[in-house]
């Protein structure tokens, strides 16, 4: 008799570069499993992100599934035969819609005290004290896991792709020349390196070489306008003006993206770009735990143990690194 392929959902219901690191954890389980089939639980917004690899099967859609009743949501997780649910973001009412959906593998960590009530394979895994990087912590989830990979070793799991880039997009990018997103703001989730310095960034570029784009939401462009796009006419001000499907294709059609610790950074990484990050070395924002994954990433951070940025998002320790720094990684393009 043939052996049932396992059904896999895995939960992670936050931002988009969390979901980003934690697409090798279906990429591992597809090495493990090559028959699995995986369900991907995230909030409406990551969608495009969680759809781009192919190692997901489905993305189930927790923005409208937790708008139905009780029973029709526990209906809807029984009729998927799910085997195990790792529950690689913590979130109590998931937690508690697994068990009554009887799922019969529920993992999750020690450290939530939900998890006791309603986990059945809880993992002994603290995030906060490990040395390891988010994207290890997330495969530390996956049962009978022989070893974690090397950072190195992570790119292979991510199955990442970007659709091809639509017609309406098409003049943004310059074939003869490097195109270089810039995306300077972080909606306030990270430390930023400062308008000024991607102002110096940009004059530091050759116009004849490189093409420069911003991305961001309309609320970011309306605080990066004024220094970074009325001052330099030739660059290409995308922020509000893409949804983030067709933001994935553009960083798929372009050679380089320089961030904060961002969303669009890792999505860089993850399709093989020039990710350049600029982090500060405070715990636990340093980059030994968030650097963008990929096998062209790159992180530039002052190397000191700095106190005073940790009560302020004014962060001097990131402001410090020169353009010079950024301009120089960017030049090696080929």
């Amino acid at each position: 008799m043939t052996k049932k392929a396992k059904i896999f959902l895995l939960s992670r219901t936050d931002s988009i570069g969390d979901v980003v690191l934690s697409l090798p954890v279906a990429g591992m389980l597809k090495k493990m499993y090559p028959l699995c089939k995986i369900y991907f639980l995230g909030q409406k917004y990551t969608q495009s992100v969680i759809e781009s690899c192919a190692y997901v099967d489905t993305f189930l859609n927790w923005t409208e599934l937790k708008e139905l009743s009780p029973k029709a949501q526990i209906d809807f997780l029984k009729q998927l035969k799910i085997d195990e649910i790792i529950h690689i973001f913590p979130k109590k009412e998931i937690a508690k819609l697994a068990k009554l959906a009887d799922i019969s593998l529920r993992t999750g960590t020690r450290n939530r005290w939900f998890h006791w009530l309603y986990c059945n394979n809880l993992m002994k895994l603290s995030r906060k004290k490990s040395s390891l990087h988010e994207s290890q912590l997330n495969l530390k989830l996956i049962k009978n896991l022989e070893s974690t990979p090397s950072i190195s070793h992570l790119p292979a799991y991510y199955g990442f792709s970007a659709k091809g880039l639509p017609d309406s997009l098409k003049a943004f990018i310059e074939t003869e020349k490097k195109n270089i997103i810039l995306h300077p703001k972080s909606k306030g989730s990270a430390r930023e390196w400062g308008l000024d310095n991607y102002a110096s960034l940009i004059e530091l570029l050759p116009q004849e070489k490189f093409n420069i784009l911003l991305t961001g939401t309309e609320e970011e462009g309306q605080l990066f306008r004024e220094k970074l796009v009325h001052p330099y006419p030739f660059v290409k001000d995308l922020s509000g003006k893409i949804s983030l499907t067709e933001l994935i294709s553009v960083i798929g059609a372009a050679d380089a993206l320089v961030a904060c610790s961002t969303g669009p950074l890792h999505i860089a990484a993850a399709l093989g770009k020039l990710a350049i990050g600029i982090y500060p070395p405070i715990k636990p924002m340093h980059p030994g735990r968030w650097a963008p994954v990929g096998e062209n990433a790159k992180v530039l951070v002052t190397e000191k143990n700095c106190k005073k940025c940790k009560k302020t998002m004014n962060c001097e320790c990131i402001h410090s690194i020169k353009a010079t720094d950024v301009s120089i990684l960017l030049a090696e393009l080929k």
